[in-house]
């Protein structure tokens, strides 16, 4: 490299401050392993795709003193020494500034000027593929660009409140559940989603992965949370209302998902009794564990030393089995993964939970997960109407919640993705909101004492209905 112009053929690592770069990747909010010192950054591959500014993508694998590693994705912009970055930097060399590439609008819009071209750049390993699809909105070259500063495990950006890119910080190999699961809704016209504009991925020797996807931005939407939260304790005859709806939404997207017996990823199968039997088995075990860990406190006094109650409670309900059929399912699904805009609901964020490796994420389930999971939500949520705006939700609001969010939903979807006859069906949502409810105890254990009660309270219900 030489006066701030890329030389093809520079080795990258000649120049790249690898001790700066690891130390900038701990303290992101996207890094996944935030327990965990990284060793090592090991740079596996890089492209550059712009010149001055210089914009390289870089494939870099996080290395662990216990011999693990985790691959991330870093957009890296490259200025001259010299020349005004607004940017923090990550690092400085004898010529340049390293910044990430995602705080640089200039950047920011090569990746959108990328996929709306819909190129192919070989790579040292592999190669970059740039996709767009016929509906893509063609990007403005000055449209403002601004980073969403509020998720935790990815970076998007949004282009003139019309388009949202989301860029994949840790990468696994293969197709991410994201743009597996929205090229399908897309495709079969399903409305509630912001559809699929575009992608880029990386296809190499040893592995491919999905690196970003292009939607439309919804600039008239309202978080779902956040008007679950004005509304419930202000106008909840309304909310309520909007809640039977969200279960109709949700009724189509399972519908949906189950509609192509030709497409084998997506293709609704017979559950198994196996499946079954390890989802039971990780709970119990799960089970034993968490409750010999709780503390002597009033909060948790409800479950205190009921822990084998609870695991009689779940084998009990496990002998009825599966019924209904496993799909594609959202897999991370509550109020916080939905907006609310004229048109309705819609669904956002189908990548699961990002804590599950890629291959569990990937797999089909009953759509009653989906179901325990929002249910699980509407507990939160009220909960949260007095812990983070200081008011109360009416007293039968979780329970009204739960009957017109299950009401439309069981009157809509494909019954055949059901367990045949209501104990079957009450019997398989709770195991579901177990699994959810113990999932957040340990949260709560670990992370937010003073909510404990919320999951406490869901498997104090379980523990107490027939």
């Amino acid at each position: 490299m030489t006066e701030g112009v890329w030389t093809p053929g520079t080795d990258v690592r000649s120049f790249l401050d690898v001790e700066a770069l690891r130390e900038w990747v701990e303290k992101q909010r996207w890094y996944a392993s935030k327990s965990r010192h990284v060793a090592g950054i090991d740079l596996l591959e890089s492209v550059v795709l712009s010149e001055g500014p210089t914009l390289l993508l870089a494939l870099v694998q996080a290395r662990f003193a216990s011999g693990q590693h985790e691959l991330y994705q870093l957009p890296l912009g490259l200025r001259p020494r010299g020349e005004l970055v607004t940017q923090e930097p990550i690092a400085y060399t004898e010529d340049w500034v390293i910044c990430d590439g995602l705080a640089d609008p200039d950047h920011a819009r090569e990746l959108l000027r990328r996929i709306d071209a819909a190129e192919s750049i070989a790579a040292g390993e592999g190669s970059l593929h740039f996709h767009r699809s016929d509906g893509m909105l063609t990007p403005l070259e000055d449209a403002p660009v601004r980073l969403v500063g509020v998720e935790q495990s990815n970076s998007s950006l949004v282009f003139g409140n019309a388009l949202v890119l989301k860029v994949f910080r840790k990468l696994e190999a293969g197709i991410n559940p994201e743009l597996e699961m929205l090229s399908f809704l897309t495709a079969r016209g399903f409305p509630n989603i912001p559809p699929l504009y575009g992608y880029y991925e990386y296809e190499g020797r040893s592995f491919s992965t999905t690196l970003g996807v292009v939607q439309e931005f919804l600039s008239d939407a309202v978080d779902g949370w956040k008007l679950a939260l004005d509304e419930i304790a202000s106008t909840p005859e309304q909310f309520l209302e909007r809640l039977a709806g969200l279960g109709e939404v949700t009724a189509d997207m399972h519908s949906v998902l189950a509609s192509d017996a030709g497409d084998p990823a997506f293709s609704p199968e017979e559950p198994s009794n196996e499946a079954l039997s390890l989802l039971t088995a990780t709970i119990d075990e799960d089970i034993e564990r968490i409750f010999l860990r709780l503390p002597d406190a009033e909060d948790v006094a409800p479950i205190a030393g009921r822990g084998q109650d609870v695991r009689e409670r779940l084998a009990m309900r496990a002998q009825l089995g599966v019924g209904g059929r496993v799909i594609r399912t959202h897999g991370d699904y509550h109020l916080g993964q939905t907006l609310y805009s004229p048109r309705g609901w819609v669904i956002i964020d189908f990548e699961g939970e990002p804590a599950r490796p890629l291959p569990e994420r990937r797999q089909k389930r009953s759509p009653l997960r989906d179901v325990a999971s929002m249910l699980r939500s509407f507990a939160y949520v009220v909960s949260a109407v007095e812990l983070q705006r200081g008011r109360q939700a009416p007293a039968d609001f979780e329970d009204r919640a739960r009957d017109a969010f299950l009401t439309r939903y069981l009157e809509r979807v494909d019954s055949t993705l059901l367990p045949t006859g209501g104990a079957a069906l009450t019997n398989l949502l709770s195991i579901y909101e177990l699994e959810k409810a113990i999932y957040e105890l340990q949260y709560e254990l670990d992370n937010r004492p003073d909510w404990l009660p919320i999951p406490v309270a869901g498997i104090r219900r379980l523990l107490d209905s027939v």
